[in-house]
Protein backbone atom coordinates (compact mmCIF):
# COMPACT_ATOMS: atom_id res chain seq x y z
CA UNK A 1 0.00 0.00 0.00
CA UNK A 2 1.24 3.57 -0.77
CA UNK A 3 -1.45 5.81 -1.34
CA UNK A 4 -1.46 9.42 -2.26
CA UNK A 5 -4.11 10.24 0.02
CA UNK A 6 -2.13 8.04 3.01
CA UNK A 7 -3.17 10.24 6.40
CA UNK A 8 0.04 11.12 8.41
CA UNK A 9 0.65 11.85 11.98
CA UNK A 10 3.65 14.24 12.96
CA UNK A 11 4.43 13.90 16.18
CA UNK A 12 7.59 16.44 16.95
CA UNK A 13 8.29 19.03 20.25
CA UNK A 14 10.53 21.03 17.41
CA UNK A 15 8.07 23.33 15.28
CA UNK A 16 11.10 23.85 12.58
CA UNK A 17 11.05 20.24 12.21
CA UNK A 18 7.54 20.01 12.04
CA UNK A 19 6.86 22.60 9.73
CA UNK A 20 9.56 20.74 7.81
CA UNK A 21 7.90 17.48 8.27
CA UNK A 22 4.88 18.59 7.02
CA UNK A 23 5.90 20.51 3.93
CA UNK A 24 8.20 17.45 2.34
CA UNK A 25 5.08 14.98 2.99
CA UNK A 26 2.71 17.03 1.83
CA UNK A 27 5.13 17.65 -1.56
CA UNK A 28 4.76 13.62 -2.05
CA UNK A 29 1.26 13.34 -1.88
CA UNK A 30 0.50 12.91 1.80
CA UNK A 31 -2.21 14.38 3.86
CA UNK A 32 -0.61 15.25 7.03
CA UNK A 33 -1.48 16.43 10.75
CA UNK A 34 0.91 17.85 13.38
CA UNK A 35 1.37 17.68 17.01
CA UNK A 36 3.57 19.20 19.26
CA UNK A 37 3.74 17.22 22.29
CA UNK A 38 2.02 13.74 23.30
CA UNK A 39 -1.02 15.44 24.85
CA UNK A 40 -1.82 16.76 21.58
CA UNK A 41 -0.91 13.42 20.10
CA UNK A 42 -3.96 11.91 21.94
CA UNK A 43 -6.55 14.47 21.56
CA UNK A 44 -5.97 14.22 17.32
CA UNK A 45 -5.71 10.01 17.92
CA UNK A 46 -9.05 9.99 19.62
CA UNK A 47 -11.07 11.77 16.82
CA UNK A 48 -8.94 10.95 13.49
CA UNK A 49 -7.95 7.84 11.93
CA UNK A 50 -4.48 7.89 10.47
CA UNK A 51 -2.37 5.74 8.45
CA UNK A 52 1.16 5.88 10.16
CA UNK A 53 2.18 7.58 13.02
CA UNK A 54 5.90 9.87 12.59
CA UNK A 55 6.82 10.02 16.39
CA UNK A 56 9.81 11.93 17.99
CA UNK A 57 11.45 10.04 20.69
CA UNK A 58 12.83 12.85 22.69
CA UNK A 59 10.04 15.15 23.57
CA UNK A 60 9.41 17.02 27.18
CA UNK A 61 7.21 15.45 29.48
CA UNK A 62 5.48 11.91 28.13
CA UNK A 63 7.81 10.86 25.57
CA UNK A 64 7.46 9.20 22.58
CA UNK A 65 8.23 5.76 24.03
CA UNK A 66 5.96 6.04 26.68
CA UNK A 67 2.58 7.46 23.92
CA UNK A 68 3.85 4.28 21.83
CA UNK A 69 3.10 1.88 24.57
CA UNK A 70 -0.08 3.63 25.31
CA UNK A 71 -1.28 3.52 21.66
CA UNK A 72 -0.36 -0.02 21.66
CA UNK A 73 -3.34 -0.50 23.97
CA UNK A 74 -5.64 0.25 21.86
CA UNK A 75 -4.53 1.01 18.13
CA UNK A 76 -2.46 -1.17 15.44
CA UNK A 77 -1.46 1.99 13.65
CA UNK A 78 1.84 1.98 12.56
CA UNK A 79 4.65 4.25 14.38
CA UNK A 80 8.08 5.34 12.90
CA UNK A 81 10.12 6.46 15.94
CA UNK A 82 12.82 9.37 15.14
CA UNK A 83 15.26 9.77 17.37
CA UNK A 84 18.73 11.40 18.51
CA UNK A 85 19.69 8.10 20.08
CA UNK A 86 20.71 5.41 17.37
CA UNK A 87 22.37 3.02 19.53
CA UNK A 88 21.39 -0.76 19.16
CA UNK A 89 19.77 -1.10 22.54
CA UNK A 90 17.77 2.22 21.83
CA UNK A 91 16.19 0.78 18.78
CA UNK A 92 16.06 -2.24 20.52
CA UNK A 93 13.50 -0.31 23.43
CA UNK A 94 11.38 1.23 20.82
CA UNK A 95 10.81 -2.18 19.10
CA UNK A 96 9.96 -3.48 22.25
CA UNK A 97 7.29 -0.39 23.16
CA UNK A 98 5.90 -1.49 19.74
CA UNK A 99 7.33 0.49 17.11
CA UNK A 100 7.71 -0.77 13.31
CA UNK A 101 10.91 0.97 12.15
CA UNK A 102 13.12 3.73 14.13
CA UNK A 103 15.06 6.03 12.13
CA UNK A 104 17.79 7.78 13.71
CA UNK A 105 18.94 11.36 13.43
CA UNK A 106 20.21 13.95 11.61
CA UNK A 107 18.42 11.32 8.60
CA UNK A 108 17.66 12.43 4.50
CA UNK A 109 14.77 13.15 3.96
CA UNK A 110 14.54 10.47 1.22
CA UNK A 111 15.33 7.87 3.71
CA UNK A 112 12.36 9.18 5.83
CA UNK A 113 10.29 8.71 2.29
CA UNK A 114 11.58 5.01 1.82
CA UNK A 115 10.91 4.07 5.62
CA UNK A 116 7.41 5.30 5.40
CA UNK A 117 6.57 3.65 1.77
CA UNK A 118 7.83 0.46 2.95
CA UNK A 119 5.88 0.70 6.33
CA UNK A 120 2.39 1.43 4.23
CA UNK A 121 3.44 -1.54 1.88
CA UNK A 122 3.16 -4.01 5.14
CA UNK A 123 -0.03 -2.96 6.27
CA UNK A 124 -2.85 -5.78 5.30
CA UNK A 125 -4.87 -4.75 2.63
CA UNK A 126 -8.45 -6.26 3.33
CA UNK A 127 -9.27 -8.56 1.08
CA UNK A 128 -12.98 -8.83 -0.42
CA UNK A 129 -14.95 -11.92 1.41
CA UNK A 130 -13.91 -14.86 -0.79
CA UNK A 131 -16.77 -18.05 -0.75
CA UNK A 132 -13.70 -20.44 0.59
CA UNK A 133 -10.80 -18.20 2.43
CA UNK A 134 -7.96 -20.09 3.63
CA UNK A 135 -7.96 -20.21 6.95
CA UNK A 136 -4.33 -21.23 9.43
CA UNK A 137 -5.60 -22.71 12.89
CA UNK A 138 -3.29 -22.10 15.43
CA UNK A 139 -4.71 -23.55 18.39
CA UNK A 140 -7.93 -21.72 19.71
CA UNK A 141 -6.68 -19.05 17.04
CA UNK A 142 -7.38 -18.26 13.46
CA UNK A 143 -5.83 -16.60 10.74
CA UNK A 144 -7.36 -16.04 7.44
CA UNK A 145 -4.65 -16.06 4.93
CA UNK A 146 -7.12 -14.00 2.39
CA UNK A 147 -8.44 -11.12 4.26
CA UNK A 148 -4.89 -10.86 7.00
CA UNK A 149 -6.86 -11.22 10.00
CA UNK A 150 -6.41 -13.19 13.06
CA UNK A 151 -9.60 -14.40 14.99
CA UNK A 152 -9.89 -15.57 18.30
CA UNK A 153 -13.68 -17.16 18.89
CA UNK A 154 -15.40 -13.86 17.48
CA UNK A 155 -13.20 -11.22 18.65
CA UNK A 156 -10.33 -10.10 16.59
CA UNK A 157 -6.77 -10.36 17.74
CA UNK A 158 -5.16 -6.60 16.99
CA UNK A 159 -2.01 -7.13 14.74
CA UNK A 160 1.03 -4.22 14.13
CA UNK A 161 2.19 -4.20 10.41
CA UNK A 162 5.02 -5.72 11.37
CA UNK A 163 3.02 -8.37 12.97
CA UNK A 164 0.68 -9.16 10.16
CA UNK A 165 3.73 -9.00 7.95
CA UNK A 166 5.45 -11.65 10.08
CA UNK A 167 1.67 -13.78 9.51
CA UNK A 168 1.82 -13.51 5.85
CA UNK A 169 5.99 -14.34 5.83
CA UNK A 170 5.29 -17.66 7.52
CA UNK A 171 2.18 -18.43 6.66
CA UNK A 172 3.37 -18.73 2.88
CA UNK A 173 5.45 -21.43 3.73
CA UNK A 174 3.80 -22.95 6.85
CA UNK A 175 6.04 -26.75 8.26
CA UNK A 176 8.97 -24.66 6.81
CA UNK A 177 11.48 -22.51 8.83
CA UNK A 178 12.39 -18.86 8.02
CA UNK A 179 16.14 -17.51 8.85
CA UNK A 180 16.19 -14.48 11.17
CA UNK A 181 18.36 -12.94 7.73
CA UNK A 182 15.48 -13.83 5.58
CA UNK A 183 12.68 -12.18 7.79
CA UNK A 184 15.35 -8.65 8.20
CA UNK A 185 15.28 -8.42 4.68
CA UNK A 186 11.29 -9.26 4.01
CA UNK A 187 10.59 -7.00 6.69
CA UNK A 188 13.10 -4.01 5.19
CA UNK A 189 15.60 -3.83 7.76
CA UNK A 190 18.06 -4.63 5.99
CA UNK A 191 18.55 -0.79 4.60
CA UNK A 192 18.29 0.77 8.58
CA UNK A 193 22.38 0.77 8.28
CA UNK A 194 22.02 -0.86 11.75
CA UNK A 195 24.64 -4.19 12.60
CA UNK A 196 23.20 -7.14 11.54
CA UNK A 197 22.82 -8.65 14.60
CA UNK A 198 21.03 -5.63 16.46
CA UNK A 199 18.95 -6.32 12.95
CA UNK A 200 18.11 -9.48 13.91
CA UNK A 201 17.82 -9.14 17.46
CA UNK A 202 14.80 -6.85 16.90
CA UNK A 203 13.88 -9.39 14.90
CA UNK A 204 13.71 -11.80 18.12
CA UNK A 205 11.45 -8.85 19.96
CA UNK A 206 9.01 -8.98 17.06
CA UNK A 207 8.43 -12.93 17.48
CA UNK A 208 8.46 -12.36 21.08
CA UNK A 209 5.43 -9.84 20.53
CA UNK A 210 3.74 -12.20 18.17
CA UNK A 211 3.81 -15.18 19.95
CA UNK A 212 2.34 -13.56 22.96
CA UNK A 213 -1.08 -13.40 20.97
CA UNK A 214 -0.94 -16.63 19.45
CA UNK A 215 0.37 -19.29 22.13
CA UNK A 216 -1.07 -20.05 25.44
CA UNK A 217 2.42 -20.13 26.50
CA UNK A 218 4.94 -17.91 24.82
CA UNK A 219 7.83 -19.22 26.47
CA UNK A 220 7.16 -22.51 25.26
CA UNK A 221 5.79 -21.84 21.89
CA UNK A 222 3.93 -24.56 20.04
CA UNK A 223 2.69 -22.56 16.80
CA UNK A 224 5.73 -20.31 16.60
CA UNK A 225 8.68 -22.69 17.17
CA UNK A 226 12.56 -21.60 17.18
CA UNK A 227 14.48 -24.08 14.69
CA UNK A 228 17.79 -23.77 16.37
CA UNK A 229 20.32 -23.36 13.62
CA UNK A 230 17.37 -22.45 10.92
CA UNK A 231 15.53 -19.87 12.19
CA UNK A 232 11.45 -19.92 13.05
CA UNK A 233 8.69 -22.13 11.70
CA UNK A 234 4.99 -21.62 11.91
CA UNK A 235 3.11 -24.78 12.87
CA UNK A 236 -0.75 -24.56 12.21
CA UNK A 237 -2.65 -27.78 13.42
Amino acid sequence: MIEADAHLLIVDDDERIRGLLQKFLIRHGFLTSIARDAAHARRLLSGLEFDLIVLDVMMPGEDGLSLTRVIRETLTTPILLLTAKGEASDRIEGFEAGADDYLSKPFEPKELLLRINAILRRVPVVAELREAPKVLNLGCIRYDLDRGEMWQGQDNVRLTATEAALMRIFSACPHEPVSRAQLVEDLGRDKSGGAVQAQERAVDVQITRLRRKIEADPKQPRYLQTVRGAGYMLVPD
